[in-house]
């Protein structure tokens, strides 16, 4: 059998001779035979394929510990790993491109002199649905912030109570200029503990977490799971938030339709919730006549977007727009919990002057 030492090894791959210590450590690529009284690492070069599928997969970015669940696999199965991971870095990567083009307009633009005052009209609610035994939604809305949080596991209810309590200070705190998203992250961060603390750290408790925080002009967004926020403009139906759980992963990538994913069994399966994964935050302008749904997965799953469209646009306010939304979801046969929030981006009432 030919011996290739680690040095010709390393040249042979295009891996360092301390990378390949360090892949020999985690169990990523072994050595074929390791030289009992030098040491000394001795490879094959039927192991360089492997090798240069590991520095591919870092030149990528790819974490060690998902490098080692593809090198176990198959050809095909690795394949579809690869694009599943890709596809979730061009979706991560999307959140940042928009968040760093409104830094640098926020940072260039002109000093907005006649930016309107606007204010929010809202409502929420949240109903068991027509089967499940208890409701682990959570549903708020107040003059600053609206969320929808939908829990999973024995402490799916206590979960999403937690994270939406840790939020509602933002209602009423007074809001920095400036540094908005800062605060809504730290606040993120403050309900992902008391979401722990809730559920002992157990990884089968856990919720998902949309919620928007009204600054008088904008919304900032935070989401994490597969509740949803759509924003309802001129007419149109906009779908603000990306779900993240495998059956999007698997639409992103082209290996699925959209419809094929409304029935797909795995539809629920998460890929990342609130303890578990780094949320998407953003920053949206707001326009008179916006109207804003956050939603759980109980309504989008078995409510198709154009019917959300149809109600929402006939509803004449906040109040009858969630109730509809609601039966809906019920009359489709309500198998989830549903919660929603309604907003509307509205100008001030004009105050009578004293008499």
């Amino acid at each position: 059998m030919e011996w290739l030492t680690i040095g010709a090894f390393a040249r042979a791959c295009r891996l360092s001779p301390k990378a390949l210590r360090l892949y020999d450590e985690l169990e990523l690529l072994r050595p074929a035979r390791v030289d009992a009284a030098t040491g000394y690492r001795y490879y094959t070069p039927d192991q360089l394929e492997q090798a240069r599928l590991v520095a591919w997969l870092r030149r990528l970015g790819m974490p060690l510990a998902r490098i080692r669940t593809v090198c176990a696999l198959p050809p095909a199965a690795a394949a579809g790993e690869i694009r599943a991971y890709w596809a979730r870095v061009e979706a991560e990567t999307a959140v940042r491109r928009d968040l760093a083009a409104f830094l640098v307009d926020e940072l260039t633009a002109a000093p907005r002199k006649d930016t309107p005052v606007l204010e929010l009209r809202y409502c929420a609610h949240s109903d068991p649905g027509r089967v499940r035994p208890a409701n682990q939604d959570t549903a708020y809305a107040g003059a600053r912030l609206l969320a929808v949080a939908d829990g999973y596991g024995p402490a799916g209810g206590p979960a999403s109570d937690a994270a939406v309590a840790a939020l509602r200070f933002l209602d009423s705190a007074e809001l920095p200029a400036g540094n908005v998203l800062n605060l809504l992250e730290d606040a993120v961060h403050g309900a992902s503990q008391a979401v722990r603390d809730v559920t002992a750290g157990a990884d089968e408790n856990g919720t998902t977490l949309t919620a928007l925080l009204w600054t008088g002009s904008r919304l900032a967004l935070v989401h994490v799971g597969d509740s949803r926020a759509y924003l309802l403009r001129d007419g149109e139906l906009f779908r603000v938030t990306h779900d993240h759980t495998v059956v999007q992963s698997l639409v992103d990538e082209g290996r699925l339709t959209a419809e094929e994913a409304v029935t797909h069994p795995q539809r629920a399966l998460l890929l990342k919730a609130l303890t578990t994964g780094t949320p998407d935050l953003g920053l949206r302008d707001a326009e008179p006549g916006d109207r804003y749904l956050l939603c759980s997965d109980g309504l989008c799953s078995v409510v198709p977007d154009p019917a959300v469209r149809d109600l929402l646009t006939s509803a004449p306010t906040p109040d009858t727009a969630v109730h509809a939304l609601v039966d809906a979801a019920n009359t489709a046969g309500g198998p989830d919990n549903v919660s929603c929030v309604v907003a509307d981006v509205v100008e001030p009432t004009a105050r009578r002057p004293a008499s």
